[in-house]
């Protein structure tokens, strides 16, 4: 595994749409996206907070994240929003394709499992945890965090419980040029998400989107809600299905999507 993250040699390899952007790392924290939503009053742009180990990174739908040094890449990136909360639909959306364009071009092919994994070979690579606030002054703040997969050591895939992908290829970069190419893909991102919102990233999304055409069923807390032909996502972000009663729009909450038997 090459170099230890530092802030200097992360901005070596930054591009102009992310220098605006304040850099740390530590050793060891509970989670980078607690950390960071505690801050927002204090911050005045945008952070990226990088943590060789989490003691207690979540998921989605409140899932431990688990983590190793030196195995995983953990970040969280706190962004400052010019519209009201709603205009953040579709985010963690647009952060998938930020993160997925930036691996396929550093040669990792990479899929998007709706509504926020990145699939490798049809394993799960990395996860988004996109979380939402207001500071005091009313600016609309969203922390966005991000767990890459980088290699999967047997005992950290045993304590996760079930298959998950890896990108040794990756585990190879200097792991500051790699952390300063998806910072750059997601500030460019962001920025322009600010100005459109998703709707300008359906199509991406949909180009690489996993299992488009098979058929996946929709699970609330075990319970299958809907079952049906994965057809892409609409404009907000909501997952289409076409089931035997006719296409339905799925909204993400705490829903999984699985693939059918």
């Amino acid at each position: 595994m090459s170099m230890q993250l530092t802030p200097a040699a992360i901005a070596r390899h930054c591009a102009e749409c992310a220098s605006h952007v304040a850099l740390e790392v530590v050793a060891e924290t509970g989670s980078t996206n607690l950390d960071l939503l505690q801050r927002v009053n204090a911050l005045s742009g945008p952070v990226l907070l990088i943590a060789e180990r989490q003691t207690a990174g979540r998921g989605r739908a409140g899932r431990p994240w688990l983590s190793q040094p030196g195995s995983t890449l953990t970040f969280s990136l706190a962004w400052r929003f010019k519209g009201p909360l709603h205009n953040l639909v579709g985010l963690p959306l647009a952060v998938g394709v930020a993160l997925a364009e930036a691996m396929n071009v550093l040669g990792v092919p990479v899929q998007l499992k709706w509504p926020n994994d990145l699939l490798k070979d049809g394993a799960k690579l990395a996860g988004i945890l996109v979380e939402t606030q207001a500071a005091q002054d009313g600016a609309v703040w969203a922390v966005i965090g991000a767990g890459i997969n980088l290699l999967m050591p047997d005992q950290l895939e045993a304590d996760i419980g079930r298959e998950v992908a890896s990108a040794p290829w990756l585990a190879q970069m200097d792991r500051n040029e790699l952390m300063a190419a998806l910072l750059n893909r997601l500030a460019s991102v962001l920025a322009e998400f600010d100005d459109t919102g998703f709707p300008a990233f359906t199509e991406r999304w949909n180009r690489l989107q996993a299992w488009r055409g098979q058929g996946v069923r929709i699970l609330d807390h075990g319970d299958t809600l809907h079952e049906g032909l994965s057809a892409g996502v609409d404009g907000s972000g909501r997952l289409l299905l076409d089931t035997a009663q006719g296409r339905v729009a799925v909204l993400s909450g705490d829903v999984s999507l699985r693939l059918a038997p």
